[in-house]
């Protein structure tokens, strides 16, 4: 339980605002995305920006820091009116944005991304070493180990996110847009990134905090301001708020009224079996995970959850079942037959669908429309004459799955890039159900998304285990994974640690298998 009144005061009564944006209006075709939006920030101040997918939080801080102009409005800074023409001005007013998105270069090292543009030097030469102590220095305010010199394509989603943080806090800056910087931290990167938003503050930073999170938002936030369809719900001291109150002025319902799962799932035969999975990553990748004898069955109609800290092993169990990474040694049977599988091809052939964790770099096609996004997977038997698409049947497909999981999309047409985090999922999670699998492997499948649009995706979850499919899913928020999963499997290392029924389970009892080795974790038992 969080205690409000152990908030620091960092507003003073009279105290100017140093942000001001006024009325501020914004369209894109077919789709008004804000409309007379209003907000305002202190200097030191941490204000929380809520509301679901498609709110127009993104958007607004978007024109903020310069990625959009928008149609109308102002925007008054330090008491000056100004015209934020693109992210280069923005940043020379002294607002950097950590967006949700990556902006990172794959190719170079966390050095080179961390100071890009900036590097230390002079004469032309740059200053390698400057670079790399800098770098080191940031890491180590936030927690990490990360050597910088590690190229940014061997992180894992999490250690670029905090990559995306390190940028942002070597710029001089008086304003920081954080969108959705904790949605693949674990909870003490978490913490640690917490820590540092208070030091910040204290320095007279004002950090502009957008989050999913509704326990964040109340624990780090000075003022809340709720967004819903682009207009205003409601700008509030956090001392008024509760989560529930922030739920409903989010999404205009109780949380009463959101998903909770209240059937039990009638398990058929073994679908999907699991043994001897092992795997030996190259040395020279120091972020490379082990696998070791990992084995589990998954039966029809059952959700399987897997829990585990980042570094667990949890991603890389499901890419190589799926036959995107190789293996040293795996043995697999569906259906209670023996199969090989080489490749994602070999997979999706004999019933399984993957949704990765990171949809936009590993699942989505984002400058292509949604339609192409959506149907892609099923091309093969939308063909008439082996060469062209059968549109009418095309359609008919979008528009089922449309329905189905309410994607929320002005038409087939528009780029799944413009839609919001919650539907650009549901679009991902179509693409495979248009191929009616027998094993659907979802991967974080509520990472970045509000809470409306959580409970749509249980409920989807909860739906298709009861069509029969077999589920495993992947989550670090453990409240997810009680709340969904009928088995649970923690992990920790490579290696499997625990199985229980959810009816067994608990925060305490999944992180005690997850965090500790075996020999403190029996001696916790006793």
């Amino acid at each position: 339980m969080i205690d409000l009144d152990a908030h620091p005061q960092r507003i003073r009564v009279g105290e100017e605002p140093i942000l001001m944006m006024e009325h501020i209006d914004k369209s894109f075709p077919g789709v008004q995305a804000l409309s007379a939006v209003e907000m305002n920030l202190y200097r030191g101040e941490v204000h929380g920006l809520l509301g679901e997918n498609g709110a127009g939080k993104s958007t607004l801080m978007k024109i903020l820091s310069g990625a959009y102009r928008q149609d109308s409005g102002t925007i008054t800074l330090n008491g000056e009116p100004v015209e934020i023409q693109n992210p280069l001005e923005a940043q020379r007013l002294g607002i950097v944005t950590i967006y949700q998105e990556f902006t990172l270069v794959p190719s170079l090292t966390v050095a080179e991304n961390v100071f890009m543009g900036r590097e230390p030097g002079g004469r032309g030469l740059l200053d390698w070493s400057a670079i790399q102590r800098q770098t080191e220095t940031l890491m180590w305010r936030l927690d990490i180990d990360l050597k910088p010199m590690t190229l940014v394509r061997n992180l894992s989603v999490a250690e670029q996110q905090m990559v995306e943080i390190a940028r942002a806090l070597s710029i001089q800056s008086q304003i920081i847009i954080m969108d959705e910087p904790t949605s693949a931290l674990s909870e003490h990167e978490t913490q640690r990134l917490l820590q540092i938003i208070r030091e910040l503050t204290a320095q007279g930073i004002s950090i502009i905090f957008i989050t999913h999170h509704l326990e964040e938002a109340l624990e780090i936030c000075d003022r809340v301001t709720v967004l819903r369809d682009g207009r205003n719900v409601g700008t509030e001291p956090i001392n008024r708020l509760s989560t529930e109150r922030l739920i409903r002025m989010m999404v205009g319902r109780s949380a009463s009224e959101l998903f909770q799962r209240r059937s039990q799932h009638r398990f058929g035969d073994v679908a999907l079996s699991v043994g001897n999975l092992n795997h030996t990553p190259d040395t020279r990748d120091p972020n490379a995970i082990t696998l070791q004898n990992i084995s589990f069955a998954v039966r029809r109609g059952e959700i399987l959850g897997l829990a585990g800290l980042i570094g667990a092993g949890r991603t890389e169990i499901a890419r190589a079942i799926f036959g995107a990474d190789e293996v040293d040694s795996m043995d697999l049977e569906i259906n209670g037959e023996p199969v090989t599988i080489r490749s994602p091809r070999d997979a999706i052939r004999l019933g399984l669908g993957l949704v990765p964790e990171d949809r936009k770099q590993q699942a989505l096609f984002l400058a292509l429309a949604v339609r192409a996004n959506l149907s892609i997977a099923s091309l093969s038997r939308l063909l008439r004459f082996g060469e062209f698409v059968n549109r009418p049947a095309e359609n008919e497909l979008i528009e089922e799955y449309r329905r189905k999981l309410s994607i929320r999309m002005a038409t087939p047409e528009q780029r799944v890039s413009n839609l919001s985090g919650g539907n650009q999922q549901k679009v991902v999670i179509a693409r495979w159900l248009a191929l009616q699998p027998q094993v659907l492997i979802v991967d974080e499948p509520t990472r970045g998304i509000d809470v409306a649009a959580k409970a749509e995706v249980h409920q989807l979850l909860d739906e298709l285990a009861n069509q029969g499919i077999a589920v495993i899913m992947i989550s670090s928020e453990l409240p997810e994974i009680l709340s969904i999963s009928d088995r649970i499997l923690t992990l920790r290392q490579g290696r499997i640690t625990g199985e229980f029924l959810r009816a067994q389970a608990s925060e305490e009892l999944l992180m005690q298998h997850m965090a500790l080795d075996e020999a403190v974790s029996a001696q916790v038992r006793m």
